[in-house]
C-alpha cells in the first residue's frame, strides 16, 4: 500500500489546521484570563482614585486660596511702592 502525495498532503494540512485551531483556542482562553485580571486591577485603581480625589480637591482649593492671597499681597505692595514714588515725584516738583 503506497500513500500517494494527493492523499498525504490534505491529511498533513488537516492535522496542521487542527493543531493551529487548538493552539488558538488555548491562546484565547489565556487572553481572556489575562483581561479579567487587568479588569480587576483597573477596578481597584479606579476605586482608590475616587478615595484620593477628595484629597486632590482640597489641595486644589488650598493652592487657589494661596494664589489669591499672594496676588492681593503683591498688589498691595505694588500700590504702596507706586504711591510712595508718586508722592516723592510730586514733592520734588513743588520744591523746584
Amino acid at each position: 500500500m503506497t500513500i500517494d502525495l494527493e492523499m498525504a498532503l490534505p491529511i498533513a494540512l488537516y492535522i496542521a489546521l487542527i493543531i493551529f485551531v487548538i493552539a488558538l483556542i488555548v491562546l484565547v482562553i489565556k487572553l481572556i484570563k489575562t483581561l479579567n485580571k487587568v479588569d480587576q486591577v483597573l477596578d481597584d485603581v479606579n476605586s482608590k482614585m475616587t478615595r484620593v480625589d477628595g484629597l486632590f480637591d482640597i489641595i486644589d482649593r488650598m493652592t487657589d486660596y494661596a494664589a489669591n492671597i499672594s496676588d492681593k499681597v503683591i498688589s498691595g505692595v505694588s500700590n504702596l511702592i507706586s504711591f510712595v514714588f508718586r508722592r516723592t515725584k510730586k514733592g520734588k516738583g513743588k520744591n523746584e
